[in-house]
Formats: structure tokens, sequence, C-alpha cells
């Protein structure tokens, strides 16, 4: 596809992870950066995501929100990069299971977490995740099996998954495992990923998050 790539974002957003699946992919796009509580939440802005939140993108006519979405379109808009199993492949199946289970599971638990928010004991059924336990014990057999989720294969699954890994242990909302230890520190060093850590790093200074200046 030719089409112009556009990518909102913030620095200190989970923009961090779409600028990573970009700088996986290697094609030419553009960074529009936008301000919380300003441009992000501006008319212009809104016509994109009505949500006024980032990341997003537009690939020609196509806009997609949401960051695993948005790594998921991208790595099927640019196939040549090998950095998602054909439908055709059996790798197809696992490969899924662990975007959505980032974009479940995980964020919902490590979002409750970080707000303190503990699901009661009698009510967990009613909850995707169950217990924060169990997804962290998921998680960690899924990067135990191989240097990659997908085994010796790297994809999308590891840019989604690996940077929610670094940030929750970072956070503390992921348990520091040492499976997780090592994982973090083959994926994070990848050229890529240094780069678009470079990158927003140096953004970070012109645009800090807001809640960086209390």
């Amino acid at each position: 596809m030719s089409d112009e790539l556009v990518f909102y974002t913030h620095p200190m957003s989970r923009g961090r992870i779409v600028r990573w699946m970009l700088e996986e992919l290697g094609c030419p796009y553009r960074t529009e950066v936008l301000d919380y509580g300003t441009t992000m939440k501006a008319p212009a802005y809104r016509a994109i995501n009505p949500m006024g939140k980032v990341p997003a993108i537009r690939h020609g006519d196509t806009v997609v929100t949401e960051a695993g979405a948005i790594c998921a379109y991208l790595a099927d808009a640019f196939p040549q990069k090998g950095l998602a199993p054909p439908s055709t492949d059996r790798l197809r199946g696992p490969y899924y299971r662990w975007l959505f289970f980032g974009a479940g599971p995980l964020e919902a638990a490590t979002s409750n977490t970080a707000l303190g928010f503990e699901v009661p004991k009698e009510r967990r059924g009613q909850i995707g995740y169950g217990t924060l336990e169990d997804v962290i014990a998921a998680l960690e057999g899924a990067v135990s099996n191989g240097d990659y989720i997908l085994g010796d294969r790297f994809s999308t699954a590891d840019v989604y998954l690996g940077s929610q890994i670094g940030w929750g242990m970072a956070f503390g909302t992921i348990e520091k495992r040492p499976a997780f230890d090592a994982y973090c520190k083959r994926i994070s060093a990848r050229p890529a990923a240094q780069r678009a850590k470079e990158i927003d790093d140096a953004l970070a200074k012109e645009h800090p998050h807001p809640l960086a200046k209390r």
C-alpha cells in the first residue's frame, strides 16, 4: 500500500508501542504529536478519534485507534515485513491469542492494580481475567517457551505484550520475575526498539506529560 501513513501520538503514552511497531516496519510515516487537554481534545483530532486519546493512525482513508488494533493492522498492511504469521500458518492462532490477551485480561488486570482496585473474591467469576495472579502466571508461561511469544519467531505480539510487560514492571503493576526480565532485555535490544525509544525520549522533553509538571 502506498497511501500516506500518519501517526498521532504523545511521547508519554501508549503511542510508544505503536512507535516501536512503526520502526520495526521501516516504512515512511509522518508523526503528529498531540498534547493532553488541548490538541488531543480538539475537534480536528476528535474527527480522527472521538475518544480524544492517542495513539491513532491514518493510512490513506483508513483510520485505526487502540494500540493493539493498530499494531495488528500494520502487520497485515505490510505483510512483506513478516511481523505476523500468514492466515494459513499454524502460529496465527497463538499470535491472535496473545494479542487479545494483552488487550483484554492483561490491560484490565494491570489497570485495576494501578488504581488500587481488587475484585472481591466472590465476584472474580464475573471478571474476564479472574485474578492478577492468574494473568501473571499465564504471561510468564507465554514468555518462557522460547525467545519470543511464538517461540523462535519475533512478531507483533512481542511488540505489544513486551511493551506492556516492561511498563508493568517499571510501574509496579507486574511482578518482576526472571523470565520477564530476560524477555524484556532480549526484545528491547532490537535496533527498532532502541530507535523508537530515542525518538520518543527526545520528544518527551518538548511534550512532557501533565502529571510530570506537578
